[in-house]
C-alpha cells in the first residue's frame, strides 16, 4: 500500500478523536484483506502524536499467547512513560493468534485495575473470525469498526478512475498502479489478494474438509455473481461437492473474509429466508475480472458480460454498506418475477432494479413485490433511471434517508 498518495479514508476521523480521549480503549478494525486497515491505522497513529508499539501475527506459522504478552509489556513501558494521553499498542492480524481473545481481555483488565491507559487496536482481515473471538471474552470492552472495499468516490479521488475503470477493475487500491500491465495487474489479484486470503485466512484458521471444493465455489461465486443458484445447481456444476450444508458453510467462510456472499431472499421472515437459494454476489468486481482472463476492451465489447459486472458493481456498492451496518441486503424472486436487491433499515424498505443490458426476466418483478410489501422507495438504476456514475458516487445511507 506504500504506492498511495497522502489519503486517509474517512473512517479515520473517528479513529482520532477517540485517541486523544485520555483514558484508554480497545477498538477493534476488521475488514479483508487488502482494503487499507494496516495504512489507517499507522496513518492515524501519525497523526495523534502517541508513542505506539505495532506488531503484526500475519506469519506462516501460528502465534500462540504468549506473543500477546510480549507485546502488550512493550506498550506498558510506552504508557508508562509517557503523559496522560498514554501509548497506542496495534496488533495486526490478532485472529491468527490462538486463544487471543482470553488474552487481551486478561491484559485489559489489569491495566484497567491500575488505570494504565492504553490505547488498543486490533486489526483482523479475517472479519467472522474476529467476531466470533469478541462474542466469546471481549463482551462490553471493546468498540468495532468494519472496513469495507474502496468505494468508487475512493477509487476517483485517488487514482483518477473513470466510471468503467472501476466496474472492470474493482477497488483494490494496492493493484490500481498495475492496471496498464493487464497481466501483472490480473496475477497480483489472484496470487497477492484472493490465495493468501484463502490459505491464510480460511484454510488455516477454519475446518474446512474439502479445500478444493471451497476453492471451486469461490470460482463459481465470482463467474455467477449478480445470479440465482440453488444448491442442487451449484451440486452439478462442483465435482465432488459433498452436500448443500457444506456448500452454504463453504459460502459463509468466504462472505467472513470479503470474498462472495450468498444473498437471502427476501421473505418477511427468517426461515425462508435462511431455506432460500443464494443469490452469488462478489464484494468487488476485481475477483471476477482477474479470474476471467478477459481484457478490459474485449469486456467493454461483450454487452452481457459487461451488463454481468455492472450488476455486481452495483452489488459490492450495497453489501459493503451493509457489512459497515448501514442496512442489511436481500433479493426477491417468485414464480420467475425478480427484483434485483431489497435493501432493508429499519422502517425503510427499499427496492432495487438495475438495468444492465443484460437479458433479465420479465420486470413485473418489482410491480409484485410492490404489491406484496410496499417498499418505502423503488429505484431503477441504469437507462431510464438514476445513472450509474450518480447511484455509485451517493453513500448507500443516503437513499435510506426519509424523503
Amino acid at each position: 500500500m506504500s504506492n498511495l498518495p497522502d489519503y486517509v479514508r474517512p473512517q479515520a476521523e473517528d479513529l482520532i478523536q477517540r485517541l486523544v480521549e485520555p483514558r484508554g480503549f480497545i477498538q477493534v478494525l476488521s475488514g479483508a484483506r487488502q482494503v487499507g486497515k494496516t495504512t489507517l491505522v499507522k496513518q492515524v497513529a501519525d497523526r495523534s502524536g502517541l508513542p505506539m508499539h505495532y506488531a503484526s501475527a500475519d506469519q506462516p506459522v501460528l502465534r500462540d499467547i504468549s506473543w500477546i504478552g510480549q507485546q502488550w509489556e512493550a506498550a506498558r513501558l510506552l504508557a508508562d512513560e509517557a503523559d496522560r494521553n498514554g501509548a497506542l499498542l496495534i496488533l495486526d492480524e490478532v485472529q491468527k493468534v490462538t486463544g487471543w481473545s482470553e488474552a487481551v481481555k486478561a491484559y485489559w483488565d489489569a491495566d484497567t485495575h491500575v488505570g494504565r491507559s492504553l490505547k488498543v487496536v486490533l486489526l483482523g482481515s479475517a472479519p467472522l473470525l474476529v467476531q466470533r473471538g469478541l462474542g466469546e471474552s471481549l463482551a462490553g470492552r471493546f468498540e468495532v469498526s468494519h472496513l469495507p472495499h474502496w468505494s468508487f468516490v475512493e477509487m476517483r479521488e485517488v487514482f483518477g478512475w473513470s466510471l468503467e475503470q472501476y466496474v472492470f477493475y474493482g477497488a483494490y487500491p494496492g493493484a490500481a498502479r498495475l492496471i496498464k500491465q493487464p497481466t501483472r495487474w490480473a496475477r497480483y489479484v489472484r496470487d497477492s489478494l484472493i490465495e493468501p486470503t484463502i490459505s491464510r485466512d480460511v484454510l488455516l484458521l477454519s475446518r474446512v474438509n474439502k479445500p478444493a471444493l471451497l476453492r471451486r465455489v469461490l470460482e463459481l461465486g465470482c463467474a455467477y455473481s449478480g445470479q440465482i443458484l440453488s444448491y442442487n445447481k451449484m451440486l452439478g456444476q462442483l465435482q465432488d461437492a459433498g452436500n448443500t450444508t457444506t456448500l452454504a458453510y463453504y459460502l459463509d467462510l468466504l462472505a467472513g473474509a470479503g470474498l462472495v456472499s450468498g444473498l437471502a431472499k427476501y421473505a418477511g421472515t427468517r426461515i425462508r429466508q435462511r431455506a432460500s437459494s443464494p443469490k452469488l454476489q462478489v464484494f468487488n468486481t476485481a475477483l471476477i475480472t482477474a479470474q476471467k482472463n478477459i481484457s478490459f476492451s474485449k469486456a467493454r465489447g461483450d454487452s452481457e458480460f459487461w451488463g454481468h459486472l455492472v450488476e455486481s458493481a452495483v452489488g459490492t456498492h450495497l453489501i459493503n454498506a451493509a457489512l459497515s451496518g448501514d442496512c442489511v441486503i436481500h433479493y426477491w424472486r417468485e414464480q420467475g418475477r425478480e427484483v434485483d436487491f431489497i435493501i432493508q433499515s429499519g422502517d425503510h424498505l427499499i427496492a432495487i432494479e438495475v438495468k444492465s443490458g443484460r437479458p433479465s426476466g420479465a420486470r413485473a418483478g418489482m410491480t409484485a413485490f410492490s404489491r406484496l410489501f410496499k417498499p418505502t422507495r423503488k429505484l431503477l438504476i441504469g437507462e431510464g433511471g438514476i445513472d450509474l456514475e450518480t447511484f455509485l458516487l451517493r453513500p448507500v445511507a443516503d437513499w435510506l434517508r426519509p424523503r
